[in-house]
């Protein structure tokens, strides 16, 4: 299989490392194209695939390509492609807030085989939560290829296209908020008197290990947090003080604000 990318991000980097990591596709039979020759450059010293300039030669040198430029560059890049895009290639967007039905307008004319997905940027160490649906042109056998290779560098699920505005508020833009946490309970730490950098360690390891317990336990969080919480203990009164400030609710309602963001964004 020849694997292409448009577009030679850190998203893009982390998905074709995992790739060639797992060794599901050797590194002399992926191409890469981008605007940057900056970005070319340093993806062929890390991973020595081949780099180009032009997406055209991404296009013709592969079975199946990932779309990894920002959604408001998509429509330029496609206009420049359209005429070399085949039907028998299986395109591979991660444009957020594209739905399949919008990627295939962008190629008039051409009845394409479209995986749509939505990733998050712990991709980049290997822990990504991706999101992918499919056109009904994509054949089985196409979409378990597909998944193979998404799950090279993280967890991935194939879901209905109309839980993707879900998906991007609940885990493509979940790091930020999840950074956020850290960072204020970092601050907290510093405040009780710890050196800044073991502060970081200390939080980001806390919220480590706990999403493993959640994932790895299969129990309700609310059991894993009842686990930790005494009665008149030190963790309740934390709780306490969170809910005073509507922590669940806020969280809820970044979530959902986020949603509704991912859903006007897809109707532009």
């Amino acid at each position: 299989m020849k694997l292409g990318f448009i577009g030679c991000g850190n998203m893009a980097t982390a998905i074709m490392g995992g790739i060639i990591k797992k060794g599901l596709v050797k590194k002399e039979d992926i191409t890469g194209a981008d605007t940057s020759a900056a970005a070319r450059q340093k993806v062929s010293e890390a991973y020595g695939i081949n780099t180009v300039e032009d997406n055209r030669e991404v296009i013709k040198a592969s079975d199946v390509v990932f779309f990894a430029v920002k959604p408001q560059f998509l429509h330029d890049m496609a206009q420049g492609i359209k005429d070399v895009v085949r039907e028998d290639q299986v395109i591979i967007s991660i444009a957020a807030g594209r739905s399949l039905k919008l990627l295939q307008e962008e190629f008039p004319g051409k009845n394409l085989k479209i995986v749509r997905l939505m990733p998050n940027t712990p991709a980049l160490v290997g822990e990504s939560m991706t999101a992918m649906c499919a056109n009904n042109n994509v054949t089985d056998e196409e979409k378990q290829k597909a998944m193979e290779l998404i799950s090279s560098f993280g967890r991935a699920v194939e879901l209905p296209e109309r839980l993707f505005d879900t998906v991007t508020a609940v885990s493509g833009s979940s790091p930020a908020y999840v950074f956020m946490f850290i960072e204020a309970m970092a601050d907290a730490a510093v405040l009780g008197g710890m050196p800044r950098n073991m502060a970081y360690e200390f939080a980001a390891q806390s919220v480590l290990g706990s999403a493993k317990m959640v994932l790895d336990t299969g129990k309700h969080p609310g059991e894993l947090k009842d686990m930790v919480t005494s009665p008149a203990g030190t963790t309740i009164e934390a709780v306490r003080v969170l809910e005073e400030g509507a922590f669940r609710s806020t969280v809820i309602e970044a979530v959902e604000a986020c949603r509704e963001k991912s859903e006007e964004m897809g109707k532009k």
